[in-house]
């Protein structure tokens, strides 16, 4: 009778410890999205709690937040059907504002895609097709006129912090942020390097910041939410351009721990990325919201491309990104290569849990935000993005143009060009001479060609696309 009363207790205890880790995991978990990391190896740059406690009150134009990922792919989050990744406060965002379920960047690369975004052209008017490689002299120019440059002249306050890639040097060589339009910045040329954590070669408003303590991903918010703090009662700009999940990954190990039954580091690393990216963003969130800027802040989430394929280059055996069950990856031209999440939140006009299949495309960003500020943008400067706040507003969005893609390096062979018209997308070969439609409202893997039964849709739009060709590149209306 003792032995079993023995072997009871032991059983019941071994029971209370087991119940009691897993309520440890669950407190870990809760942690780590409610205040972001919190080893002291990162995010030691962050601002002290009890400084600047004035609240910053309401101002009558919004302020914008934009959030870019580097290489986050459409099935990544929560929100968007992935069911292994944690992203508790962006799937949040999503629920709190609009989801945006055909959301494009302007390229399937880096480079292209930020110069898009902040001038509102597509990135060949712009002289930039693929992404910069250090050294090369590649820059977006001068007298492009960005959103920054149209909001900073409107009395906003702007910045930049964390990824750049619109030039090939930041030694002042070449355009800098501080040309772009942004009055303070903390960002690299390209990638975060040696790797996410403790990088060496961020810059700081035209000189090299030296070694940084802490994490990429937890270094550009501690920036940001300084610059609110010191943005007190003016309206602002800030763009956060994270790093992650890009290589070279370096994830700490108390985010990989939220992954316990995965058995692949790399993966985990992956997965870790992307959840604190998620992290570091609930606690940006928080900062807007304690601050009572929330009403009045518009918020923005994207990806600057489809997600990299695992083991393409050396060095990318983490990229364990998905399209969800698009076609493609980054490189492509089918949609996997450039269909982004996309997420905004404005609680005076967006209505909250709302979902939209209208496509909207970064360079959609410019005019759009440029509207709400009340800012003019002069009619000579041609862009090719629409305002989208009809969108914003649950109304009808007429948009000037179709949407219009070109990779020559693309992947996606033989499909160099793309053009999405409504729910209509055609594929062309840089030459013109063969073309594929899809109708992706109904088939969005684009895995059932209609060019067969749509001849005349092909021919329309496949002229439409030379046009557009020419007149983007400066050529020759084509003949008809």
């Amino acid at each position: 009778m003792n032995r079993r009363l023995s072997f009871a207790w032991k059983l019941l205890i071994v029971a209370v410890l087991a119940l009691d880790a897993g309520a440890q995991t669950v407190r870990q978990k809760a942690d780590i999205f409610r205040a972001g990391e919190k080893d002291p190896s990162i995010g030691e740059n962050r601002p002290d709690p009890s400084a600047n406690l004035n609240r910053l009150s309401g101002v009558d134009r919004p302020n914008f937040v934009f959030l870019l990922c580097d290489d986050l792919g459409y099935g990544d989050l929560g929100c968007y059907g992935n069911t292994n990744i944690l992203t508790p406060n962006l799937d949040k965002l999503a629920a709190d504002g609009l989801r945006l379920t055909d959301c494009y960047s302007a390229a399937p690369v880096c480079s292209p895609s930020r110069a898009a975004l902040l001038t509102g052209r597509i990135p060949q008017r712009l002289g930039i097709d693929d992404w910069i490689k250090p050294g090369s002299g590649v820059h977006l120019k001068r007298d492009e006129t960005t959103i920054a440059q149209l909001l900073r002249k409107a009395g906003y306050k702007t910045a930049l912090f964390g990824k750049l890639h619109t030039n090939s040097r930041l030694d002042g060589s070449e355009p800098t942020p501080t040309d772009y339009g942004f009055q303070s910045w903390l960002c690299t040329q390209n990638n975060a390097l040696p790797s996410h954590q403790s990088p060496t070669n961020f810059v700081r408003n035209g000189k090299p910041a030296g070694p940084m303590r802490g994490h990429a991903t937890s270094i550009v918010v501690d920036e940001a939410i300084n610059f609110i703090e010191r943005s007190a009662g003016s309206s602002f700009l800030i763009f956060i351009t994270f790093h992650a999940p890009h290589e070279p990954i370096s994830t700490p190990s108390r985010i990989t721990s939220l992954y316990p039954g995965e058995t692949n580091a790399n993966r985990a690393a992956y997965f870790g990325s992307v959840s604190m990216v998620d992290a570091e963003i609930g606690r940006l969130l928080r900062t807007l919201d304690g601050r009572l800027l929330r009403n009045n802040t518009v918020v923005m989430f994207t990806s600057d491309n489809g997600p990299e394929t695992l083991n393409r280059y050396k060095g990318s055996e983490h990229s364990y990104g998905s399209p969800g069950a698009l076609r493609g990856m980054k490189l492509h031209v089918t949609d996997g290569g450039f269909r982004v999440p996309g997420i905004i939140r404005w609680p005076q006009v967006v209505q909250a849990g709302s979902v939209s299949a209208e496509p909207v495309s970064g360079l959609d960003l410019l005019p759009t935000f440029a509207e709400l500020a009340g800012v003019p943008v002069a009619k000579e400067l041609r862009l090719d993005g629409t305002s989208i706040l009809p969108l914003l507003q649950g109304k009808e969005l007429k948009r000037k143009q179709p949407l219009y893609w070109e990779y020559p390096a693309a992947l996606s062979t033989p499909w160099k060009l793309a053009l999405r018209d409504g729910p209509w997308k055609l594929l062309s070969t840089p030459d013109f001479s063969r073309f594929d439609l899809f109708n992706l409202a109904s088939n969005p893997s684009e895995s059932a060609s209609m060019t067969p039964l749509e001849t005349n849709r092909v021919a329309q739009m496949s002229r439409r696309l030379r046009e557009l060709h020419a007149e983007v590149h400066g050529l020759a209306a084509p003949v008809q």
